[in-house]
């Protein structure tokens, strides 16, 4: 092995570690997800849906309508996307009717409401301007508060919650030039000062949202490996005040959407923190930032709700009064499979937000799971709505509001959704990483009983132990993922549904079956055969989101009896879920997965370069004597841990993953 490769399995290996050591290892509270990965359909845990508290639900009301008065009097979502810039007094207005407080505890001067009705203030934002919604989720669901809220002591919450509630804006910074997803290449630092009174903050931060107008923000960097500190590369979490002397903004970027966003790089020249601002523990700043997420990724699903159902309401109106052929164009078959299906996947978001948040408030749940599933299914159907809505009202749907202002037509803003709505499936985690995400926690049930079989570097008596342990759990819990009754007459209780409630539970027993196909096929390969896990977590969301659609259905029905509307939305998506579950079961172990791969890595290599003949963007890409740009690698970059090894190394013929 080359010293090259060596170095490369050893950077592979240290940032495996660095996240390893950062998850929360234990499972506390129940988690449904789990349990369908599990083979295990559990609904007395989501049915009926948790409710949330009267109490609170009576506080928020006034607090609802004001923002919504507020929303519709003073922020112009094509201004801003025009101007790229939300105004200021758009900000203090919001401020002053409490919006940056919403979660944080009325005795620290915050509203003290739920995550059921915080996302409620986010679709009433949002509903208006994709731009402003992001200053207040970035604030709360990332920024200062919430691991203030988890993680200070009660000096640092009396310190900076009330600022933070009255509207001082705050940011949460992770993301570096060389840093996405790969923590273990932080290069930001701080060292303790000599005296001991203070760090010295140093290092550069990408991608910084809220951060060129923040007051606060919470920073991750690697602190120095001293006794008492587990990690050997410890990375550790700091309250910064931009105000202080050595915090400067160099640039603010610009999007493709979302133009209204502030979102920069920031610099750190000899910052003087604080010691009392180190925020929970030294190193244990990548364990703050994943707990945070589980409950701050919930921000997103519902912005992704709230764009779909306006995406909805345009295209619905829209088929009903274009006429074309002598019909309406929702009476063409083409528009109302797009138009039926829109419908259908806009109920099963609404269904994902309502649940997780319910979930959530419980504080009985461990959602991690759950949580990451909403941000990637929402965002990726949500952008398909929004998709479909722009294709339905064809040039008028491309075209930009104040076009259609300027000309006489009603300036439905799709094209400014449509950009908007990108951006979702890279927030706070791609897709690509929530897949890995929920993968490992996926098959945490399994690791923990034969892990040590699969684990290269465990010794032999482990690896024995091991083979004893799993052979005597397998033997019982095999047999009973095929034993599993998922026929009439279970949960006839739901009616018209109550088929697609059995079939998520054959298909999760099927799935836990299948997980442990692929570990005994894969070994400790497994884990990078990517493909291969993308469809088992797909699978199980989908059928995460198909009970959450049954149970939500159900209960607007039995608060309604005489509607019966919701078991028509969920009936149709689940009869497309279940097309989706299918044809990803079909292809989890046959499937073109390595030629792909071998393709992907000869076009790297330029083998293909003769197909770009033609372009007049050779500027586009680093020329050979220009140097290397890593201006591509970002958040949504897959870190070393996680890329596919070469085919050559897997030797299965191709088509068999």
């Amino acid at each position: 092995m080359s010293q090259e490769s060596r170095k490369s399995l050893a950077t592979e290996q240290e940032a495996r570690e660095v996240v390893e050591a950062a998850r929360e290892k234990e499972w506390k509270n129940r988690s449904f997800a789990r349990g369908l990965y599990n083979g295990k359909l559990d609904l007395s845990l989501v049915h009926p849906l948790p409710k949330p508290d009267p109490e609170v639900e009576a506080r928020a009301q006034p607090f609802l309508e004001k923002l919504e008065e507020f929303t519709r009097t003073h922020i112009d979502g094509d201004a801003i996307d025009r101007d790229r810039w939300v105004p200021q007094e758009v900000l203090d207005g919001l401020a002053e009717i409490g919006a940056f407080g919403i979660k944080i505890p009325i005795e620290y001067g915050g509203l003290g409401l739920s995550q059921y009705q915080y996302n409620k203030a986010l679709a009433i934002v949002g509903s208006r301007c994709a731009s402003t919604g992001a200053f207040l989720s970035a604030h709360q669901s990332i920024g200062a508060p919430q691991p203030l809220i988890y993680f200070g002591t009660e000096e640092q919450k009396r310190k900076y919650l009330p600022r933070l509630a009255a509207g001082a804006l705050s940011a949460f910074a992770l993301t570096e030039q060389d840093v996405g997803s790969d923590p273990a290449n932080l290069s930001t630092h701080a060292e303790l000062s000599d005296d001991g009174e203070h760090w010295i903050l140093n290092g550069t931060k990408l991608w910084c949202t809220n951060g060129p107008r923040a007051e606060i923000i919470v920073v991750m960097v690697r602190t120095p490996a001293r006794e008492g500190v587990k990690s050997r590369k410890p990375i550790t979490a700091f309250i910064v005040e931009t105000a202080w002397e050595g915090v400067e903004v160099v640039q603010t970027c610009s999007f493709m959407g979302l133009n209204g966003l502030s979102n920069g790089v920031l610099t750190f020249d000899n910052v003087k923190i604080p010691k009392e601002n180190l925020l929970w523990g030294e190193g244990k700043g990548l364990k703050l930032a994943l707990i945070t997420l589980n409950t701050g990724r919930l921000s997103i699903p519902a912005f992704c709700a709230t764009g779909a159902k306006a995406a909805l309401l345009v295209s619905r109106t829209w088929a009903a009064e274009r006429i074309q052929w002598g019909a309406p164009v929702g009476k063409h078959g083409a528009v109302a499979q797009m138009l039926g299906k829109m419908a259908a996947n806009t109920f099963a978001l609404d269904s994902v937000v309502k649940l997780t948040a319910l979930m959530a408030d419980a504080k009985t749940f461990d959602i991690r799971l759950e949580a990451a599933i909403a941000k990637m299914w929402n965002s990726e159907t949500s952008f398909q709505v929004a998709d479909d809505a722009i294709q339905i009202r064809g040039g008028r749907g491309y075209e930009r509001a104040d076009s259609l202002r300027e000309r006489g037509e009603y300036p439905y803003a799709l094209e400014r959704g449509f950009r908007d709505s990108r951006i979702n499936m890279i927030f706070e985690g791609s897709s690509e990483i929530m897949r890995l995400f929920i993968a490992r926690e996926a098959v945490d049930s399994h690791l923990s009983v034969a892990g040590d079989l699969i684990d290269p570097k465990a010794p032999m008596s482990r690896r024995l132990a091991a083979l004893v342990r799993s052979g005597l759990h397998y033997a019982v819990w095999y047999p009973s993922r095929w034993l599993t009754w998922g026929r009439w007459p279970r949960y006839r209780e739901f009616g018209p549904l109550a088929k697609h409630l059995r079939y998520a539970n054959r298909a999760s027993a099927r799935l836990a079956r299948s997980i442990f196909h692929a570990m005994i096929r894969f070994g400790p390969g497994l884990e990078r055969k990517q493909a291969v896990l993308g469809r088992i977590v797909e699978i199980g969301a989908e059928l995460f989101v198909m009970v959450a659609t049954t149970v939500n259905a159900k209960a607007l029905v039995d608060a309604n009896p005489s509607d019966r509307s919701p078991y028509q939305l969920a009936d149709v998506f689940c009869r497309h879920s279940r097309t989706r579950i299918r044809e990803r079961f079909r292809h989890l172990f046959f499937n073109n997965d390595v030629v792909t791969y071998q393709l992907a890595q000869d076009a790297m290599k330029g083998t293909f370069e003769w197909l770009e003949e033609g372009l007049l963007t050779t500027d586009w890409v680093p020329q050979p004597d220009g140097g290397a740009d890593d201006e591509s690698i970002g958040e949504d970059t897959p870190s070393a841990s996680q890329v596919e090894p070469d085919p050559e190394s897997i030797r299965e013929p191709a088509g068999h993953a």
